[in-house]
């Protein structure tokens, strides 16, 4: 038998009332995702890729459906108890990068450490910084930029991602997050 799947939707739903029109972000998607798996969400611009993104990452409610994350109903957990999972259980990597446009590469680094429950010193987060954007390669003697780092550290994330996960192929043969629903309205 198999381990419980780390992520499980069930029938999630999702719509977006503005004025008198219901837009229907999502419409019954499920997937199980097992530790240790690399899925792909695809789909057209506008069919829900983003908002699914969301609710995975605990930053949106669903409109129905069920999200189970490590066994736990993330509708039943508490702001504090949502807070925590964001930060210490989910991570996304942003196309977009998302950075503080008035801080350094480093300190948009640093940034999440300030926010750890292990409390870490001031010297402690800017070494550990300085040793990830280095493992990317957007390092340098000097204050790291961001905009020095975009390509290389886009690149090398990606790289990363890629190696050091177990795939599940996203060929039109494989299990994907998608909605049998939302494919055929479109």
């Amino acid at each position: 038998m198999s381990a419980m799947p780390v992520i499980s939707v069930k029938d999630l739903k999702k719509t977006y009332v503005v004025g008198d029109i219901q837009v229907h972000a999502l419409r019954g998607v499920s997937v199980d995702v097992e530790q240790g798996e690399f899925v792909c969400v695809t789909g057209p611009s506008g069919s829900g890729k983003s908002t699914f993104m969301h609710i995975l990452g605990c930053l949106d409610k669903p409109t129905s459906g069920q999200y189970i994350l490590d066994g736990q109903d993330v509708s039943t957990m508490s702001r504090d108890e949502l807070a925590k999972v964001r930060n210490h259980r989910i991570g996304f990597v942003f196309q977009g990068f998302n950075l503080l446009s008035r801080t350094s590469a480093i300190e948009n680094v640093e940034l999440p450490l300030l926010y750890s429950r292990d409390q870490i010193k001031g010297s402690d987060r800017h070494k550990r910084a300085r040793a990830a954007l280095e493992i990317v390669g957007c390092s340098s003697g000097r204050t790291t930029t961001r905009t020095s780092c975009r390509a290389a550290s886009s690149s090398a994330w990606r790289s990363r991602a890629r190696s050091s996960t177990t795939r599940r192929s996203c060929s039109p043969t494989s299990r994907r997050a998608t909605s049998t629903a939302a494919r055929a309205s479109r």
